[in-house]
């Protein structure tokens, strides 16, 4: 394998699926995103290959920091289902509920950061008062 990228594996022999590394995937095979971008999603295909790369920013202690981006038959994908009314009323709710302080009951205007659990004037109400 020398001269060969560390990932390079298109027959699955190490990997047990088709491999690839970053950009080196082969035309038609595309990830769920760049499917979303064109309006697409797998719809129920399974996984034909990966993309393998190493990343540093993701390394746990114990961990080799190899990341993996599964790939689909770009002829094989669907096309996105359209929103519904009933979906579209279910999304604006779960965003409403994200977006809503569980302290004072108001929306914030911004889905409140789950570090914080409420919304920042309830989550610092003595610097508020300083200012």
């Amino acid at each position: 394998m020398a001269g060969q990228p560390r990932f390079w594996d298109p027959r699955g022999e190490r990997f047990g699926i088709p491999t690839y590394p970053w950009n080196l995937a082969p035309l038609g095979l595309a990830t769920r995103r760049q499917l979303r971008e064109q309006g697409l999603r797998p719809g129920g295909q399974d996984v034909v290959a990966q993309v393998l790369w190493h990343s540093n920013r993701y390394r746990r202690p114990g961990t080799p920091g190899i990341r993996t981006a599964y790939l689909y038959d770009v002829d094989r994908a669907k096309p996105v289902r359209p929103m519904t009314p009933g979906r579209q009323a279910a999304l604006a709710k779960a965003m409403r509920a994200r977006r809503t302080c569980p302290d004072c009951g108001r929306d914030a205007g911004y889905v409140i950061p789950t570090s914080l659990g409420t919304c920042t004037k309830c989550s610092a109400p003595q610097e508020q008062r300083a200012a």
